[in-house]
């Protein structure tokens, strides 16, 4: 057996007898995704101290530890920021600088102060990046109505409630701004985030159609091809968990001992 397959048995092992667990999948892909999208609000209440809770040890150096942790918490930052459309070279630079920083640190408090530094600097520029597209008010609430309501019905009514208009104004508006019907929107948005979990959560196409309130699987699918022009399941085959290879491959200028 090689030594490394020995250690993971190992390891694999003692964490089973200790009833340690890594933090889910699912747990961390909603903090990144709250990140992208510039969700400040939401990032505040799932953001959890630097090395908690289960994480994975990295060294036997408790600072070096918490080092090696923010470096990959970084580097996975950047990587959901450039998808969520950040320009590269600014996420890689602003990824670099906060390395830089965490590498001169020299006691606990300031790795974790320095965490949700980077953290809250990373979700406003993505949120300064979504709203830099000068929208109206009633349009940048439209948007924010309708991504706190993904996952349940939204009818055009409540959001013209919500935002104190009329259903024929803001329709109007929301078109004359965007170019796309509050529905289209609604629609895109519930595919771009089916996207996001068919390629990194476990739940069924099903699951993820039902959580997402579509109204029938068949209505799921149809939607998703609409969009995307394959069906959630070919894009599962195709994406599921890879798009770091992908991202890789898309950026030659990316550094493999930057850990990127």
């Amino acid at each position: 057996m090689p030594q490394s397959e020995k250690e993971l048995t190992q390891k694999t092992f003692a964490n089973r007898e200790y009833a340690f667990k890594h933090t889910s999948f699912e747990q961390e892909f909603a903090f990144y995704n709250y990140v992208k999208n510039g969700d400040v609000d939401k990032v505040m209440q799932v953001m959890t101290p630097l090395g908690a809770g289960g994480a994975g040890t990295l060294s036997e150096d408790f600072l070096r530890n918490l080092k090696y942790h923010f470096i990959v918490m970084v580097a996975l930052i950047t990587r959901f920021c450039v998808e969520g459309g950040m320009e590269m070279e600014t996420a890689y630079t602003l990824s670099d600088l906060y390395i830089l920083q965490v590498d001169k640190c020299m006691e606990v408090k300031e790795i974790h102060k320095l965490h949700r530094e980077a953290v809250l600097d990373f979700t406003n520029q993505m949120n300064r990046l979504k709203r830099n597209k000068h929208y109206s008010k009633p349009v940048i609430m439209t948007m924010d109505y309708i991504y706190d309501h993904l996952h349940s019905k939204i009818s055009e009514k409540d959001i013209a409630a919500y935002v104190s208009l009329s259903v024929s104004h803001l329709s109007r508006l929301f078109h004359s701004e965007t170019g796309k019907t509050i529905r289209t929107y609604i629609a895109l948005q519930r595919v771009e985030e089916a996207k996001n979990m068919l390629q990194y959560a476990d739940d069924t196409a099903l699951d993820i159609g039902n959580y997402l309130a579509f109204h029938s699987h068949s209505h799921f699918i149809s939607t998703f091809k609409k969009y995307t022009g394959i069906t959630p399941g070919e894009f599962r085959k195709r994406y599921y968990r890879s798009n770091w290879n992908q991202t890789k491959t898309a950026m030659p200028n990316a550094d493999i001992g930057k850990i990127r």
